[in-house]
């Protein structure tokens, strides 16, 4: 029975990347493993992927494969068809354990065929990372500060050294590897399933007693207060890292990270866009048509903001250098204030009569009242 091209098998074009063909063939491996998929064609299907995969993701034999097909290798190793029809696979000594310890670790079992080795399971491996959502002050991420947590994590246990147990010794059920193997001689060759040791729970080690403090985990929980130092700056969603504060590793391996998030409440008054701060100032009529000074809070002490005569509403002055300090350039960002005209609604009897002279007064002398009378002739 002839070969089939092994681009076609992988369903990759012949200009695959690297990356394509590894993701193309973990895809295959998945969907044709005989633990999975119980088609009668499955076993071949899952064989043939796995020689196209060792041919295509070497330079080497890529390079004669796209030169002279199939025939590449015919010669070289021998490999004609029997009496059964069944061709033989030049890449027999091709390792897979990468790519199957990744795909079946979840519990299927290790799997490699044509003599590829699988990684032991009882290697350290770390633990996974864990996310934490801290709620601060808007100033407090202005200025930074300092916030104590309560949390709950795994450490090694003191009394047996993180090891589970006193007395250790070699699994005698798995000889150390974590795992016990099944060897299946079919037509398409030899099939190796790997499953964890059940003796050892793959650590491929076996002790005289459980120790009682972590009964047996190599893990105890403790609760610690953890004092966290907020940088001044930080922004809204940005993340802090601890290390190993996450959950803990297995087989000895080391904790994952804690990652704390950032969520800063809303100031009362204050904006922030970026290293910024805006502030809306209330003014009065008067302020914006004779001029007059504020007093402003900023993020760098108090500041005398002129307003000049004849500003408008909603316009903005800038205090410069007044805003949040900048983490990567130290260069601090800029106060902006809004000025917000604020229109009393409770009048006196002489305030009325000063509006009323000021009324009689020309003050139509801006070109907006041009355009809108132009516009509503």
């Amino acid at each position: 029975m002839a070969k089939r091209d092994y681009y076609e098998v992988l369903g990759v074009s012949k200009d695959a990347s690297e990356a394509e063909i590894k993701s193309a063939f973990r895809k295959k491996a998945k969907e044709f493993h005989p633990d999975v998929n119980k088609s009668p064609d499955a076993a071949e299907k899952f064989k043939e992927a796995q020689e196209a995969y060792a041919c295509l993701s070497d330079k080497d034999n890529r390079a004669k494969y796209d030169q002279f097909g199939h025939a590449a290798f015919e010669n070289q190793y021998g490999n004609t068809a029997g009496a059964g029809g069944f061709q033989g696979n030049p890449f027999g000594g091709f390792d897979f354990s990468d790519i199957f310890e990744d795909l079946f670790s979840g519990g299927m079992g290790g799997f490699s065929g044509f003599g590829g080795s699988s990684r032991s399971s009882s290697r350290a491996r770390k633990g996974s990372d864990t996310l934490y959502g801290m709620q601060i002050d808007f100033l407090d991420a202005v200025y930074g500060c300092k916030k104590d947590i309560d949390l709950e994590f795994f450490e090694d246990c003191e009394e047996c050294d993180g090891k589970g147990g006193h007395g250790e010794s070699t699994c005698s059920e798995c000889g150390g590897r974590g795992v016990v193997i099944k060897q299946t001689n079919t037509i398409l060759g030899t099939i190796q399933t790997k499953t964890t040791c059940p003796e050892c729970n793959g650590t491929g080690k076996t002790f005289k007693s459980k120790c009682s403090k972590c009964r047996g985990n190599g893990k105890v929980k403790v609760s610690k207060t953890i004092t966290v130092t907020i940088p001044a700056g930080i922004d809204n969603g940005e993340q802090l890292r601890l290390a190993g504060k996450g959950e803990a590793g297995i087989n000895g391996g080391p904790n994952g990270d804690l990652y704390i998030e950032i969520r800063i409440k809303p100031h009362d008054f204050y904006q922030r866009k970026g290293n910024d701060i805006y502030l809306e100032v209330p003014v009065t009529i008067t302020d914006l048509c004779l001029g007059t000074k504020k007093t402003i809070k900023t993020m760098d002490g108090t500041v005398d903001l002129k307003i000049p005569s004849g500003s408008q509403p909603g316009e903005i002055l800038r205090i410069k250098g007044k805003g949040i300090d900048n983490r990567d350039s130290w260069r601090k960002g800029d106060f902006y204030c809004v000025l917000k005209l604020i229109i009393p609604t409770n009048l006196s009897r002489k305030q009325k009569n000063i509006l009323e002279e000021l009324e009689e007064t020309d003050l139509e002398d801006s070109s907006e009242f041009d355009k809108f009378y132009k516009l509503n002739k």
